[in-house]
């Protein structure tokens, strides 16, 4: 035999074992793979993943929809079921063999980049979920006063001047203005130096996350106690927060848990909550950033994908706009009249079924051995995710699904849809903000200040883009959806 003759033998042997041992070892070999699945060149399907995210899920829904494939990341797989069958089926699992927490807390890395305490005992959920729903029609005044302020400021437009926006920054700093106003209060809420900090802390977070998963499981404890910023993010917050929350606790131990100006807000919720906890100062500033984190990029990236839709189709703001206007003139700004908007409403969840803010949904780990109805083997430890986007441009299910048609839903409702094609409805079929009992819970707050935003916008101003360019590409980083973060739209004092 000669040399070369042998190299070859070689090399087919050493696959041959390695194909073996991969067999052996490897628990989720029975699941299709997108990209390569041997071991070390499954790192070139997590590298392209992180670039070819939105190819590789639509990959994965045509050659296995109804079904389920896996993705390479970089430190892990993650299983992708497919259809409103299975997205139903993973919904009904209990927390016992299904984990959302625990598949949020991996993904994210939250023990290190949001706080171990925090990761322990997120009792800010049921704050957002009970509390803050419960509040809206108290509350929404004041996230109007401040949307409204914010907006004078950072879009001064002149009458009868188109004025240049970068959309998705100015978007950040209004919804952080008004969220922060419910969060924090006056004057809290447009200190410049906090705002930047609740701003940047998501992206922060991001970085650590990535960083973080980079590592091997066993090593990432020690990474994550290097690298992780929020023992920073957390000091400087401090340094904002301690001062009122000293103020608020003096107040309570004169008057009482309750007294005729007790602030209502999240701040006064949280420490109501973790009064007597250890540590509770650190508690609530790190809780404080972590509503932060989740309210203030999905909500500006949300108002951003729908102003660039109505920058590009104009016609549909001068549609909207005829809704709005007498409703508002009408009742004013309140929660009954904002349900009243069907078609705006129509318009924001057609933008975010088009756009999304990720292409995964519902992701959960497995907490002990499952079989799905496929016959799908999920081993105990696996993360799963329903494809989201894809199942959102599936034409069995949206008629043409390419296509931004902004009042679908509000002809489904015409038709005797009811709630269930709302924007905050979710849907086997509908999951942006997931489904069932894990679903969002901060989506009903989420759509009164996305739908007084854009109402506001949309009856005070005209939008195009220059030269009357067309709607801008989004930008996708792994699975993570973002409008096109430099795109600017001109704005100009409404004209009729």
């Amino acid at each position: 035999m000669s040399d070369k003759a042998q190299l070859v033998a070689i090399f087919v042997g050493i696959v041959t074992v390695l194909v073996f041992l991969y067999r052996r070892t490897h628990s989720l070999y029975a699941i299709p793979t997108i990209g390569p699945s041997l071991p070390l060149l499954s790192y070139i399907g997590a590298i392209r993943f992180i670039f070819n995210a939105q190819e590789m899920l639509s990959e994965g829904y045509t050659k296995y929809k109804g079904s389920t494939f896996k993705l390479p990341l970089l430190d892990q797989w993650i299983v992708v079921i497919n259809g409103p069958e299975l997205v139903e089926e993973l919904r009904r699992y209990p927390d016992e063999e299904v984990s959302f927490t625990d598949a949020v807390s991996e993904l994210l890395q939250s023990k290190w980049t949001l706080g171990l305490e925090v990761h322990k005992d997120p009792y800010h959920i049921t704050l957002v979920r009970e509390r803050l729903t419960r509040s809206l029609t108290v509350l929404l005044p004041e996230v109007l006063d401040e949307m409204e302020l914010a907006i004078k400021e950072i879009i001064p437009v002149k009458d009868g001047e188109w004025l240049s926006v970068p959309v998705l920054t100015s978007m950040q700093k209004i919804v952080a203005r008004a969220t922060n106003r419910i969060f924090v209060g006056l004057p809290k809420c447009r200190d410049k130096d906090y705002l930047e900090l609740v701003i940047n802390f998501t992206s922060d977070v991001i970085k650590g996350r990535t960083l973080i998963n980079l590592f091997p499981t066993a090593i990432k404890p020690f990474v994550g106690v290097l690298t992780s910023s929020t023992k920073r993010s957390a000091k400087r917050a401090t340094e904002h927060l301690q001062p009122i929350i000293d103020a608020r606790e003096a107040e309570v131990r004169k008057f009482g848990d309750s007294w005729d100006e007790k602030p209502n807000d999240m701040l006064m919720w949280l420490m109501d909550e973790a009064r007597g906890k250890p540590d509770a100062l650190d508690a609530v500033v790190k809780r404080i950033l972590t509503i932060n984190f989740a309210a203030i990029h999905s909500s500006s990236n949300s108002v951003t994908h729908a102003l660039y839709h109505l920058a590009a189709n104009p016609s549909i703001l001068y549609e909207i706009r005829q809704e709005v206007d007498p409703v508002i003139k009408e009742e004013g700004w309140t929660k009954a009249s904002l349900a009243k908007l069907w078609k705006l409403d129509s318009f924001m969840k057609e933008s975010q079924r088009v756009n999304g803010l990720n292409g995964l949904a519902l992701t959960r780990m497995a907490m002990v051995d499952l079989t799905l109805s496929d016959g799908t083997r999920i081993p105990r430890g696996t993360i799963l995710a329903a494809g989201a986007f894809t199942m959102h441009h599936d034409g069995t299910i949206y008629t043409d699904p390419e296509i931004f048609d902004p009042f679908r839903f509000y002809r489904m409702r015409e038709e005797g849809g009811g709630m269930k094609h709302q924007f905050v409805s979710t849907r086997a079929d509908y999951i942006p903000f997931g489904h069932g009992k894990h679903a969002c819970p901060g989506r009903f707050y989420a759509e009164h200040e996305l739908k007084a935003m854009l109402a506001y916008i949309i009856i005070n101003f005209d939008l195009k883009f220059e030269n009357d360019a067309p709607r801008p590409n989004n930008q996708w980083i792994g699975s993570t959806i973002i409008p096109e973060p430099n795109a600017h739209v001109l704005f100009r004092k409404r004209q009729n």
